[in-house]
């Protein structure tokens, strides 16, 4: 499969389509000017995009959108619930979400985008719900299906929330990772077959 370039928006430089990023903040302004920029040059490119929101309802993302000046085609864009969409029925089971993520850029691509990107707020897994002790599992494999059905992926984590371990881990599972605006490779990544032989 020949992966197009597309542009995040808040970058100047393009990267392949299915790159997996990781957004570890402490500043929640700069984290919403990433991800503003990013959501609305996927909705002028034309991408399918969808944002799974931990709290924030879709008009609240809508309306923060709005005022960063994207203009908002709902058509285009998804906002779900992150908690609904990583764990439904209440538990998290990696191998379905992944299977989520295949179906995603199936129907983006049959539905005629050019590409489709997504972001999510991962603190729902902070929550104690039943298999979120799998969420780094999870964030790996995601690696393997991102080759065949390249989701653009940024994935948010607080550090204020999250520990030291777990924001470790998140740097091994992310092949790139945002640092004051810029993407930069990830120093720390491992394949997912060398983490999971780890972990």
């Amino acid at each position: 499969m020949t992966k197009q370039n597309v542009d995040l928006g808040f970058v100047p430089q393009n990267f392949p389509e299915g790159t997996h990023m990781c957004l570890i903040y402490k500043d929640d302004e700069e984290r919403e000017n990433v991800i503003s920029q990013y959501l609305r040059k996927g909705l002028l490119n034309n991408e399918k995009v969808s944002y799974f929101a931990f709290k924030a309802s879709k008009e609240e993302i809508v309306t923060f959108l709005k005022k960063s000046g994207v203009v908002v085609n709902e058509q285009n864009l998804d906002v779900l619930s992150a908690e609904e969409t990583y764990c439904p029925n209440g538990k998290f089971v990696p191998e379905v979400m992944l299977e989520t993520l295949r179906q995603y850029y199936n129907a983006s691509i049959e539905k005629g985008y050019k590409s489709c990107r997504v972001s999510g707020e991962m603190h729902w897994a902070l929550q104690q719900i039943s298999g979120s002790e799998r969420l780094m599992e999870y964030e790996a494999l995601v690696n393997n299906v991102l080759v065949t059905h390249p989701v653009t992926a940024v994935c948010q984590y607080d550090a204020r929330k999250f520990n030291g371990e777990t924001i470790i881990d998140c740097l091994k599972v992310h092949p790139y990772m945002i640092i004051n605006g810029q993407v930069i490779e990830n120093p720390y990544y491992m394949s997912p077959e060398e983490f999971l032989k780890q972990n």
